[in-house]
């Protein structure tokens, strides 16, 4: 049974407590496992977490009367009374989650179960605060429209970005004098006034990893390893089962990490596996450096540049990923992007077979996989902010207690 063979993974550090006054841990708990098994009867929940038929039968009743879960069919055929599966509910809670990126924003609705019920976006050659704003401002009631909700339904708003947008900006075309606005600008207060909700603020990479952990295929890997290419590479890492911070928010910013190559001054993994390097090439080749973004036929119609930056990211990747198994012994690298679904498939293929030609002893190669979301995740990761705080256990957050 699918159950079993996930148990001894998702439950190595996480038990239920009896005790009442630990109650929101339990809950938290059980719709953990809901989530991450697509459904559980009562008694899968028992033995799962060790908590008392009694316990879970209270929690059960408890989510479901919040609305968070919802009754599947009975299984019938077994001794007894027939059970009942409980799956997490898509309509238990609405969420906004604003992404702000270097050349694009995006704006989205998603449920209780991470899915992508509306989204506005756009692009530019840089971000400016005040345009920022205004394009949360004026697209919020379109993208609740697009949703079918109205504003008293969205029950929190989460904002991905990366750190230091005054920073890097010759690696994306920016000006620096335009940027430095950024220093002094808090979008949270901003656009803390759209809405009844509280407002949540992560690293874009960051952000997206806990997408991918909270609502991916890999919601049972343990330690994982996430890389984002954006116009500038970025990503995040999950110890645990849950996404890892660090000390500043900033962990897994890959973009400064060395590479070994054999141009002087360039070795930063940035400077190889950003969209930023592709923008350059399209440029010099004679055409729009901003094509990429927005427009899926410009993936073909630069094909050769695609392919020879295809090589160069792949193999700087690659490096960045032995030199992290050095560190820690993640079962898994998840790479995403912002292109399209091909390219992401090519780039897995391509960085997987560069393992195989590197010098792996000491360590072992992880298994290596594509994200879900493309150039969405670091949205569906901002609107999944609200949502892992309050629904949620961070194993990192409690082993510091």
């Amino acid at each position: 049974m699918k159950f079993e063979k996930r148990e001894q993974q998702i439950l190595a550090a996480q038990k239920g407590s009896n005790q009442v006054a630990v109650r929101g841990f339990n809950e938290r708990l059980v719709l953990d496992l809901v989530r991450k098994n697509g459904a559980l009867t009562k008694a899968e929940a028992t033995r799962l977490t060790g908590l008392s038929p009694n316990a879970v039968s209270v929690i059960f009743r408890a989510l479901e009367n919040e609305n968070l879960l919802l009754r599947g069919a009975p299984i019938k055929g077994r001794i007894g009374q027939p059970s009942v599966p409980m799956r997490i509910n898509p309509d238990a809670r609405y969420y906004l989650g604003l992404k702000i990126g270097r050349h694009v924003a995006d704006f989205v609705v998603i449920d209780f179960t991470g899915q992508v019920r509306s989204v506005v976006s756009t692009t530019y050659k840089y971000p400016m605060p005040d345009e920022t704003v205004a394009f949360a401002r004026n697209n919020l009631p379109s993208l609740l429209k697009g949703a079918g909700l109205e504003k008293e339904q969205i029950s929190g708003f989460g904002i991905a970005m990366p750190d230091e947008l005054w920073n890097w900006t010759m690696d994306f075309g920016a000006p620096k004098s335009k940027m430095e606005i950024w220093r002094d600008v808090d979008l949270s207060r901003e656009l803390s006034d759209l809405g009844p909700w509280p407002v949540y603020r992560e690293n874009d990479g960051t952000a997206a990893c806990g997408a991918e952990l909270l609502f991916g295929p890999h919601q049972s890997t343990q330690d994982l390893l996430y890389f984002f290419v954006g116009t500038l590479i970025g990503g995040g890492i999950a110890l645990n089962g849950s996404v890892f911070r660090g000390r500043t928010g900033r962990a897994a910013g890959f973009g400064p990490m060395r590479v070994p190559v054999s141009t002087p001054g360039k070795d930063r993994l940035v400077d190889y596996a950003s969209l930023s390097v592709l923008e350059n090439m399209i440029e010099l080749a004679g055409g729009d450096r901003f094509s990429i973004y927005g427009d899926e036929n410009a993936w073909q119609e630069n094909a050769g540049l695609v392919e020879r930056w295809l090589e160069t990211t792949a193999l700087g990747i690659a490096h960045a990923i032995v030199s992290s198994l050095s560190v820690i012994d993640f079962e898994t690298v998840v790479i995403d992007g912002s292109f399209p679904p091909t390219v992401r498939e090519k780039l897995v293929e391509l960085v997987s077979r560069q393992l195989d030609q590197l010098d792996l002893q000491g360590i072992e190669k992880p298994a290596v996989e594509g994200g879900r979301w493309g150039p969405l995740a670091r949205a569906v990761g901002a609107a999944a902010l609200p949502l892992a705080d309050e629904y949620v256990i961070n194993q990192n957050t409690l082993m510091r207690h």
